[in-house]
């Protein structure tokens, strides 16, 4: 890993500078990761005071790796031929205890294996305050705390320091230090130890003379402005190019350009945002593919059909439908991002048009042993032709092959006892079936013991028990089959499929009788689905695949 200054990197001299003493201020408050840091950068407002007492300042804010290393070689050229020396570092430090690091606005979670990351070792910065004994300060505004981003083998803050002979080291708050650099350091001539002594919210360190006069006069001609602001074109420029690119590089590359510039906030908000989104790349590809809502829906089908449950089929990718995405990317080998690619949404497809396939085989393998039973049944029952065969037939398969026939049959021979009953026995069978209610059957039961329609009475009264009994889950049905909205256009649809499947279900008209109920009935029980006879979630879901699958082969 780079160390942006390391010990023998900060002791190589650049060649002979003008006199002049110089200053490093580098102040840090917007971190990436770490968090920020309120005044970390007011240190930078000593800059012009310095400046107006003769010395050469460089200076930076929130500073990343490379802007920082450039500004400090910026300062190491001018340091030889310096009569004073002065850093202020301000912002968050890390340290294992023996060696101690300045972190850089990018840095994100120190280690002990890889602590030089992204920062300026303060060993190395003391080694070349050291070539000005007596005449060198260092200034540290340590933060008191608050990222916990740091491993268990790396505290936040300073370690043990090793100060070389003639150093001297102010440590506090970083208002602190900001305030002593603004204020007493500052004033031409002042006695530095006296300012030290005084200043309560400072732990001084290293080289404390009894006085000491540190800073010059201020000198009678002004010190040089400042070098001419950037061009704002070329800013822009890089800025629009930033934006294209779109990547944490890309946008810590034009603040190390532009550490105060016209988009500084931007681009640390975009930094910002793209951390904290892990799959912020994944989630544009996926919106690159342009998915329309109809193609959404199918992929939200054919993951029903996978049994993912996506909590509606809507062609709106919400919470359930990206939960779906992740459990079926966990079960395929995939990152789990949640948004999908091309290669994803093929295999996706793949997958459900053979489990469409799949279903479909198994129906026809259902229907086809639910066929041989009925007919098996019937012949058994139904077919003799008996009142007792009929309605044993229609009690196991109300829906069966043969229910129409034998209801038919059932209807004639209860025309035929009619006929043959008694005139007071007919009329009150013919005011019980008008009133069709089980009281209504039980009276008639009551008051003709033997009657010639007792075999009917019972059986209706079995049957208006069993009505009472699935009311519920029939309103319930109902209700489910109102909610999901189906169109005239969908039911014709319905009844198309239902009708292909040689299911009979009457009339194509969208319109659901008793025929088409007893159709969906016998849909469901082939697909193991609650046979209601209305349809659910499910059931569509099978019939669309059906529908789907049919075209396909066609």
């Amino acid at each position: 890993m780079r160390q942006l200054l390391t010990s023998t990197a900060i002791l190589l001299w650049a060649g002979a500078a003008m006199a002049q003493d110089a200053a490093l201020l580098l102040g840090n408050e917007r971190y990436e990761t770490l968090g920020r840091l309120p005044r970390g950068t007011e240190i930078l407002q000593a800059e012009e005071p310095l400046r107006a007492l003769g010395f050469s300042v460089s200076s930076l804010p929130n500073g990343r790796a490379d802007s920082t290393a450039q500004t400090a070689r910026d300062w190491l050229e001018r340091a030889p031929e310096s009569e004073r020396l002065v850093v202020a570092l301000s912002g968050r430090f890390a340290t294992d205890g023996a060696r101690s690091w300045f972190l850089t606005a990018e840095a994100s979670g120190p280690g002990l294996l890889t602590p030089g990351a992204a920062a300026l070792p303060i060993e190395g910065v003391l080694r070349a305050l050291a070539e000005a004994p007596g005449q060198a300060l260092l200034l540290l505004g340590v933060d008191p705390g608050g990222s916990d981003r740091y491993d268990p083998w790396v505290g936040e803050g300073l370690g043990t320091l090793e100060i070389p002979q003639g150093v001297t080291v102010l440590t506090g708050s970083p208002r602190a230090v900001a305030r002593f650099m603004s204020g007493p350091l500052a004033e031409p001539r002042g006695d530095l130890s006296a300012a030290i002594r005084a200043a309560e919210d400072l732990e001084a360190r290293g080289y404390l003379p009894q006085s000491r006069i540190f800073m010059p006069e201020r000198p009678e001609t002004p010190a040089p402005a400042p070098g001419p602001r950037a061009d704002p074109a070329a800013e822009e420029a890089l800025w629009q190019g930033t934006l294209a690119l779109g990547s944490i590089a890309a946008y810590r590359d034009y603040l190390s350009r532009y550490p105060e510039g016209a988009h500084a906030g931007e681009a640390e908000s975009a930094i910002a945002a793209i951390i904290a989104e892990p799959d912020r790349n994944a989630r544009l590809a996926e919106e690159a593919i342009g998915l329309s809502r109809e193609q959404r829906r199918d992929l939200q089908r054919n993951l029903s059909l996978l049994d993912f449950n996506t909590r509606g089929i809507d062609g709106i990718f919400g919470p359930g439908t990206r939960n779906a995405i992740t459990n079926w990317q966990q079960q395929n080998g995939f990152a789990q991002t949640s948004y999908l690619t091309p290669e994803q949404i093929g295999r996706i497809d793949a997958q459900a048009a053979r489990r469409s396939a799949e279903i479909e085989a198994e129906a026809e393998r259902q229907r086809e042993e639910a066929a041989r039973a009925d007919r098996a049944f019937w012949a058994e029952t139904g077919q003799r032709g008996d009142e007792p065969g009929l309605r044993a037939y229609l009690d196991r398969y109300p829906d069966g092959l043969f229910a129409e026939t034998a209801a038919d049959r059932l209807t004639l021979i209860e025309e035929e006892k009619r006929r043959a009953a008694a005139a007071e026995d007919k009329a009150a069978w013919d005011q019980a079936r008008e009133a069709d209610s089980i009281e209504a059957y039980r009276d008639y039961l009551s008051a003709f013991p033997g009657a010639s329609f007792e075999a009917e009475a019972e059986a209706r009264i079995a049957a208006l028990s069993e009505e009472v009994a699935q009311s519920d889950a029939r309103a319930a049905a109902e209700a489910a089959e109102r909610a999901l909205g189906l169109n005239g256009l969908t039911a014709r649809l319905v009844e198309q499929r239902l009708e292909a499947q040689g299911l009979e279900p009457g009339e194509i008209d969208g319109s659901f009788d008793e025929a088409t109920r007893r159709a969906i009935r016998r849909y469901q029980r082939e697909r193991d689905l609650e046979a209601s006879g209305y349809l659910d979630e499910a059931t569509v879901v099978r019939l669309l695949a059906d529908s789907v699958e049919e075209i396909v082969e066609q």
